[in-house]
């Protein structure tokens, strides 16, 4: 389907046209129809598939065709994290851009100016408030922000809200906003938690899923089995091979991205790092950086694996191998955007073997093993611990030494009857 066979408001189809776009995702396709008939949806979609646009597109319809109030707030968006609500806002300006609509971004970590900023939007009444819930929960205590005449509630990346601990908070403003409204979830994965919520805040609800835990096919997928130690060999190597343009490498914890970024600093300055340390202006920076060219390398803990929107990485690098079969697909799904062409790597040493084996059985295509860099010698394999048991040479000298055993049994036994 393409975007000229919606029904939707002729100024927003000029807006996609400029944005060069023209055909629909398959949950663009699905989704668009019932939210312009104001049904609740609950989308099984992950990142990458084009589900902002698939909400946006129906509400910034409703707000043109429908004679909603003005000056007040009229759709709340939630998202877990604060480069993920940056990222709605900034396809809200664009959609919006031949409208005369308003969005503001609301999230922490921010200094007094950029306070004052979301506070003004939201006492002027922006027509979208994009927010993460900590944040949002804030104001709403403060009695900064009034709800009561919020038409449409989105919740964006459920799964992931839920996992980082915010289903009091996400409970909590449910229950400051007006019970008739329209409600849609979107939610890579369908946990139990997931489902309780979705039954609890929708009503009716139309159920669409997408392609779950499936790489782009565009994504090249490879592997180094390796030990620790070699990780940063490889590393190297990739560089000097001229593979690490335009990449992000994942690790698993803040402390280890400092390590890389500092050890990979001395031979490449055109390096950046990003971790719940830096505050969000650093993050900003370093983010604006990676987009603009500047830095050509981002070293990321999984805070921007959902949250990073740039058609033009060529490489992720997963140093780490990440235990959830769902971050995988998150993490690789920063390149091949765009129908683009990606490459996706994963070292994997001996302690994340069973991951990785989960991984490969889930994904649906092969992920390629790779050949160490000269000079480096394979350290394991990629066997259980029942292949290993299975494959493992028998111990002659543990059977001699059984065998001998018995029969030194027998011998005492008989020169000492009862």
């Amino acid at each position: 389907m393409k975007f000229s066979d919606l029904n939707i408001d002729e100024r927003i189809l000029d807006a996609i046209d400029a944005m060069k776009y023209v055909d629909c995702t398959p949950i663009q396709e699905q989704a668009i129809p019932p939210l312009l008939e104001g049904r609740d949806l609950i989308g099984i979609a992950q990142t990458g598939t084009g589900k902002t646009a698939a909400y946006l597109l129906p509400i910034l319809h409703k707000l043109c065709s429908e004679n909603l109030p003005t000056d007040v707030i009229n759709c709340i968006i939630m998202s877990p994290t604060r480069e993920l609500a940056q990222q709605i806002d900034q396809a809200m300006e664009a959609f919006s851009y031949f409208v005369p609509f308003s969005s503001v971004a609301v999230y922490g970590g921010n200094d007094g100016v950029r306070y004052q900023q979301e506070l003004r939007g939201m006492q002027l009444g922006a027509d979208v408030i994009v927010a993460t819930p900590g944040r949002l929960l804030s104001h709403i205590k403060l009695g900064n922000i009034d709800l009561s005449n919020v038409s449409f509630f989105v919740l964006d990346e459920a799964d992931r809200m839920l996992d980082m601990g915010f289903y009091d908070d996400i409970m909590t403003i449910v229950s400051h906003l007006p019970k008739e409204r329209q409600t849609l979830m979107f939610s890579a994965t369908m946990p139990s938690e997931i489902r309780n919520m979705a039954n609890s805040i929708l009503k009716n609800p139309v159920e669409i899923k997408i392609a779950m835990t499936t790489p782009a096919e565009h994504i090249d997928q490879k592997a180094y089995i390796c030990s620790e130690n070699q990780k940063l060999g490889i590393l190297k190597s990739l560089s000097e091979n001229g593979q690490l343009n335009r990449s992000v490498i994942f690790a698993s914890s803040k402390a280890k991205v400092k390590e890389l970024f500092s050890t990979l600093h001395k031979v490449n300055s055109n390096i950046g790092e990003i971790h719940s340390d830096l505050d969000q202006k650093e993050r900003d920076l370093v983010l604006r950086n990676f987009k603009n060219g500047q830095i050509d390398i981002l070293i990321a803990t999984d805070i921007i694996a959902r949250g990073i929107d740039i058609d033009d990485i060529e490489t992720v690098i997963n140093y780490d191998v990440p235990h959830d079969v769902e971050d995988y697909v998150h993490r690789i799904g920063r390149t091949a955007r765009a129908n683009r062409k990606g490459t996706a790597i994963t070292f994997v040493n001996e302690k994340d073997a069973q991951y990785f084996k989960r991984i490969k059985q889930k994904v649906g295509k092969k992920i390629v093993l790779q050949d160490l860099p000269n000079g480096m010698e394979s350290t394991h394999s990629l066997q259980s611990e029942g292949e290993k048991k299975k494959n493992r040479p028998k111990n002659r000298n543990r059977r001699f030494y059984r065998g001998n055993k018995n029969k030194a049994k027998t011998k005492n036994s008989n020169s000492n009857p009862s």
